[in-house]
């Protein structure tokens, strides 16, 4: 069963480069270590051969796996977003009850997810707490250790 995922514009396009490059580049590159191997001897005993045919296998795999997330991925029109609730694409500053930390993240999908660069998978517990929610409300959001609360203080698109 294929699962739809949506994508920005930058993702989808990080998502074709990758995929071209497994296919272009790093598919060559196996093919030739292979035949490197075989032209060293017996075939039987040549552990080179075996680990290079085992490369082979793996990287097809990730190549057949990121040709079907591929198919199955969606361009979000931002157009067609609305702006009074946290969605994905969405840039939502919250506050932590507990403590008053404020915090900014943008939801992105799950392949997007960066936390250093304030980008939070939609997927995770935080950014499904957040996902439908309008300024003012408040997002009671179970992780491990408890429950987080936050107040949702602006959303924005830029």
């Amino acid at each position: 069963m294929s699962t739809i995922s949506y994508y920005t514009a930058e993702g989808l396009k990080k998502l074709k480069e990758e995929l071209e490059n497994l296919k272009h580049i790093e598919r060559p590159k196996a093919s030739q270590a292979i035949a490197e191997a075989r032209d060293k001897g017996d075939l039987s005993e040549n552990a080179e051969y075996d680990a290079a045919k085992e490369a082979q296998g793996l990287l097809e795999l990730r190549i057949s796996k990121m040709e079907e997330v591929y198919s199955n991925a969606r361009l979000i029109d931002e157009s067609q977003l609305d702006m009074t609730k946290a969605l994905v694409l969405s840039n939502v500053k919250i506050k932590n009850q507990a403590n008053g930390m404020e915090m900014k993240y943008t939801l992105v999908a799950e392949s997007e997810a960066d936390l250093k660069a304030g980008k939070i998978s939609v997927t995770s517990p935080i950014g499904k707490g957040l996902l439908g929610k309008s300024v003012g409300d408040i997002a009671e959001i179970t992780v491990p250790n408890g429950i987080l609360k936050f107040e949702i203080l602006e959303i924005s698109r830029d």
